[in-house]
């Protein structure tokens, strides 16, 4: 499957200043809201692991605890995240573990189309292999230079800055692959499936053929 096109939402004048182009149907957002879905979960270190499961090359699940995960390669990327309510936050700095590297330690099997990320409170979010391995995809644990506060993710969030901030769940804890897709909790409750904010892929009613299986 092939890479998705990505597209940058800012660019910079000769003289540095930035001018944005967001979404249709965003708006710029100074600040960065709080919006997640039930309670904010407490980390507990000593039990926190991230696993890697399901259509694995080798058949094994691989997981690593927080210690392990966070000395994994470090880097950054400038990235825009746009949230289906409508607002963008543009030009943030994220950093954290791509999530290729991820891909790259513990390998799917050659039929895996999709992956299924896993977050606390059984929340998931289902993601296009390609989509989940593109080269700003970033399991992030810093932003601007700082931890990530509970309230946004803490420990870990996932940023696919060219799909609406859904399909990145916050307080991730692993990756299923899998070889069909399957709807996540968002998708499952009327959100698309895909969910590209540059053709507003908001709603399921508004899916193409071929976009994601039957409600």
């Amino acid at each position: 499957m092939g890479q998705p096109a990505e597209r940058e939402s800012g660019e910079r004048t000769p003289q540095g200043a930035a001018r944005f182009e967001l979404p249709p149907g965003q708006r710029l957002q100074k600040g960065w809201p709080v919006t997640h879905y039930g309670p904010v979960p407490k980390f507990r270190p000593e039990r926190w692991e991230f696993r890697v499961f399901g259509a694995t090359v080798d058949g094994a699940k691989h997981c690593w605890n927080h210690e392990e995960f966070t000395a994994l390669p470090y880097t950054t990327v400038e990235a825009d995240l746009h949230c289906v309510t409508k607002f963008s936050m543009v030009g943030a700095e994220w950093g954290g573990i791509p999530a290729r590297t991820i891909v790259d330690i513990a390998p799917p099997a050659p039929d895996v189309t999709h992956v299924m990320v896993w977050a606390e409170y059984g929340f998931s979010s289902n993601l296009r292999l390609a989509d989940f391995t593109s080269e700003r995809a970033l399991f992030a644990t810093h932003k601007d230079g700082e931890l990530l506060t509970a309230e946004h993710g803490f420990p870990l969030r996932l940023i696919v800055p060219h799909l609406y901030a859904w399909k990145g769940p916050k307080w991730v804890r692993g990756v299923e692959y899998m070889t069909a897709d399957r709807r996540g909790f968002w998708e499952e409750r009327g959100y698309h499936n895909v969910g590209d904010p540059w053709t507003e892929q908001r709603y399921s009613y508004q899916e193409e053929p071929g976009d994601g299986p039957e409600l």
